[in-house]
């Protein structure tokens, strides 16, 4: 399709509804290794876990080779083969609690083109509003990127590795594996063959294992501040997706708060220790 033709999506929009429920929660601390414990009504959703609702209940005929749904519905049916999740930016504004009934409206609100090392990329972004118990402003409003690509071919050439920053405060490993992967493929309904189905995505994507969630990393991002500061408020985040984590392999979150205390920086890194995902939160 032409670059007019796909950004005729610019603008549109879709609103789905959905009440913040306590399983879901108990389900990924769980998955993330945190001890079993009772959440009440009114109990704050930890940053992040709102990706444990407003799932994709696309009925099984309308789902696609890769696992996603075919394209052409709310998001842009780019002609490109390969998807991924390249960052997001979030401001929160209110708390969301566990018995919320929440309105999430998602809008298309740009569609881009460039040719890059690996041919024709797409990217797509869009925002999403998320409102609790029918409150006019949102508690939360989140950009999400979305990459689009061509096939992989045998003289692509990736870009070079990034070094992590240097002199972290926090250091967590951990081995992602094919079960954490179906877990959180499983809690949040992703469909996505690339991160369970290891024929597809090697002989299909031409990667060579299967890929660690950039959702499920930022949330160990996230995860790594709550563990070693309990009490903070998350104001805002960002993350940005710089290369692939594979599973079997072992990887690691790290965190350096800045010296007045109102910021963090958090980044993960691969078993050879280049940068894979870089971040920052706001805590004031």
């Amino acid at each position: 399709m032409a670059m007019d033709d796909l950004s005729a999506w610019i603008g549109r929009s879709e609103t789905v509804r959905d009440p913040i429920g306590a399983t879901p929660v108990r389900a990924l601390a769980a998955t993330l290794d945190h001890p079993a414990a009772e959440v009440p009504d009114g109990s704050v959703l930890p940053p992040l876990w709102h990706w444990l609702y407003f799932l994709p209940l696309h009925r099984q005929s309308a789902i696609g080779p890769d696992g996603h749904a075919k394209r052409g519905g709310f998001l842009p049916p780019v002609p490109l083969p390969r998807r991924m999740w390249a960052g997001s930016q979030f401001e929160w504004h209110a708390p969301i609690r566990v018995g919320d009934a929440v309105e999430r409206t998602s809008t298309i609100a740009r569609v881009s083109a460039k040719s890059g090392r690996t041919g024709e990329l797409v990217f797509v972004t869009v925002r999403h509003d998320l409102r609790c118990n029918g409150a006019a402003e949102p508690a939360l409003v989140e950009h999400h990127d979305i990459v689009y690509r061509g096939p992989k071919r045998p003289d692509d050439v990736e870009p070079p590795p990034q070094s992590p920053p240097a002199g972290a405060a926090w250091h967590r490993e951990l081995l992602p594996d094919d079960v954490l992967l179906f877990r959180y493929s499983a809690l949040t309904f992703n469909g996505h063959r690339i991160h369970y189905d290891r024929r597809y995505v090697t002989e299909v994507e031409g990667y060579p294992g299967l890929i660690v969630h950039g959702p499920l990393i930022a949330t160990l991002l996230l995860d790594l501040l709550r563990r070693e500061q309990p009490a903070a408020q998350v104001a805002s985040f960002r993350f940005k997706a710089l290369r692939p984590t594979f599973d079997g392999r072992p990887m690691a979150v790290h965190g350096l708060p800045a010296a007045d205390g109102c910021s963090v920086r958090l980044w993960a890194t691969d078993h050879e220790g280049w940068l894979t995902m870089d971040a920052e939160a706001q805590l004031c």
